[in-house]
């Protein structure tokens, strides 16, 4: 590698952040956002709900064990870019089937390494995510600023995330059937649903409630996925129309769109919730448990006031709402993630109400 910075990210306020080029070349106008998992960069790369996003790792070391051909959590990852403090280029681990440059390459990924990152993270923190360019390092500041300028992101990411047809995921023992309304979905959660007897159907963003109910579901999960949950209209009303018909569970987006469906508001946090060790109470037991998480936005606390919905959970980080529930329509959500991939396994028990739910019928649920 040349001695001599030849990429540079450009930030909204002008700030700029020297460093070396590795994954797919070219420029990219992104979200700026961090991550603060120490672990699980491949999950994270191959995360849906990063899509338009440029992730900075706190964690400084990232490429040193590869990337494995069972741990992807979606086939294309569309995540914008990368930016770490230190990138391995020649992975140590008997389960690697690629560098992490190689596969980000291939799907368009960009990735910077060698700058400061403490300083950058600490710049989200302060300031909060923006928009910011990866370009050339030659690229003139005020040329950057201007291209920032007129450049806005996306507001269709799940529609370009979100699969194009149903595709059926059966259990080996199917003791029930899921309709799952694929978000930006992780495969960890089909796989979380199929290890406890469930055969999921997955099925588009925008798929109506009438086609959801045509396919006699026991149960109807909702995904994650990327931006605001204000721009998928058409899954806020399929929902609205579902509710009280059939047990429902929504995770990340989910949780903010079962929100919105009962009449709530949601808002985007200053610079997010993104790592693996998030500390949440759960309300009805008193737990603390240690979560996974990945999403710009969060549910109004004051907007639940003329709602049915329960708070059952809260961030003991910033007080924000981290899971709902309906008893009166079986109806629950979390922020965060029980699949984890990566994180821990603390709310893996959610998936289990959700099975209660389905053997109850729908009937009132405590």
């Amino acid at each position: 590698m040349a001695m001599n910075f030849n990429r540079k990210i450009i930030l909204e306020d002008g700030q700029e952040y020297y460093g070396y080029a590795f994954g797919a070349a070219g420029d990219k106008v992104l979200e700026i956002v961090f991550n603060t998992s120490m672990v699980g960069y491949q999950e994270i790369l191959s995360d849906p709900s990063y899509t338009d996003q440029a992730v900075v790792m706190t964690y400084p070391l990232i490429g040193n064990y590869g990337m494995a051909e069972d741990d992807y959590e979606s086939e294309n990852p569309s995540i914008g870019a990368l930016i770490v403090r230190e990138y391995n280029d020649e992975p140590s681990n008997f389960r690697s089937a690629a560098t992490l440059g190689d596969i980000m390459k291939k799907y368009n990924i960009a990735g910077v390494w060698g700058l400061d990152t403490r300083k950058l993270n600490r710049s989200i923190r302060d300031f909060g995510s923006r928009k910011a360019l990866i370009t050339d390092a030659a690229t003139p500041r005020e040329e950057g600023l201007q291209i920032l300028k007129t450049s806005s992101i996306p507001t269709d990411a799940v529609s370009r995330v979100s699969r194009k047809t149903i595709q059926e995921f059966p259990a080996e023992q199917e003791r029930f059937h899921v309709a799952a309304i694929d978000c930006g979905m992780k495969q960890n959660i089909v796989r979380s649903l199929n290890k406890r007897g469930c055969s999921v159907t997955v099925v588009p963003w925008d798929t109506t409630s009438k086609t959801i109910r045509s396919l006699k579901p026991d149960g109807v999960f909702i995904s994650n996925g990327p931006g605001d949950p204000t721009d998928v209209p058409q899954t806020i009303q399929a929902i609205r129309e579902l509710l009280g018909t059939v047990p429902i569970f929504g995770i990340c987006l989910g949780h903010q769109i079962i929100s919105l469906a009962y009449g709530a508001r949601t808002y985007k946090l200053k610079f997010g919730h993104r790592g693996g060790n998030h500390p949440v109470k759960n309300l009805e037991t008193g737990k603390i448990e240690i979560t996974s998480q990945n999403h710009s936005y969060a549910v109004d606390k004051e907007s639940l006031a003329g709602t049915p919905l329960t708070v059952t959970h809260i961030n003991l980080l910033d007080q924000t709402i981290e899971g709902v529930k309906c008893d009166r329509d079986a109806v629950f959500s979390v922020q965060y993630h029980p699949e984890s991939a990566p994180g821990p396994q603390d709310s893996a028990y959610l998936f289990d109400r959700f099975i209660r739910m389905m053997e109850e019928g729908g009937a009132q649920h405590a």
